[in-house]
């Protein structure tokens, strides 16, 4: 199993970094973080089509899509783990999870996905999302091999 993040923007050195880099290592599953920006001024609207063309060019084709947006549902860490094992389990090849720019993701983003996901209803910065999610993937990863790292 592949799991790509396509985000926008690009990430920057920091603690916040270092944190989604230290759980992205201790992956099993092979992972790709693919990074899109516009680099061109463009009227908001524009730039939120442009950086939706742009996420799904970067995501691999036929990947089962997950858009991480606030107005997904809220899953507990065993839920989100059932989700993969499920995918891994009827030998899904790609997982794609998308994070949008400051206006969010475009509606036709948001449709193409299997499943759209929170990490609650606040705002958070876009290096914090790909730390919360390289966590609960790992987290995933030990739930799903037994492992007591979900417990402690």
């Amino acid at each position: 199993m592949r799991i790509t993040l396509a985000a926008v923007g690009r990430g920057k050195p920091g603690p916040v970094r270092d944190v989604y880099q230290h759980y992205i290592k201790r992956l099993n599953w092979h992972f790709d973080l693919r990074e899109v920006e516009e680099r061109k001024a463009l009227p908001p609207a524009q730039l939120k089509r442009r950086e939706a063309e742009m996420l799904l060019d970067a995501i691999p084709k036929g990947a089962t899509l997950v858009a991480l947006d606030e107005r997904g549902k809220n899953l507990s860490s065993a839920e989100f783990a059932q989700m993969i094992g499920q995918w891994r389990d009827n030998s899904v090849q790609d997982i794609a999870f998308v994070i949008g720019g400051a206006d969010g993701l475009e509606e036709r983003v948001r449709s193409a996905a299997t499943r759209s996901i929170s990490f609650g209803r606040m705002t958070w910065p876009h290096m914090m999302v790909r730390a919360l999610l390289a966590e609960q993937l790992y987290r995933a990863q030990s739930i799903l091999a037994g492992h007591p790292y979900h417990r402690e």
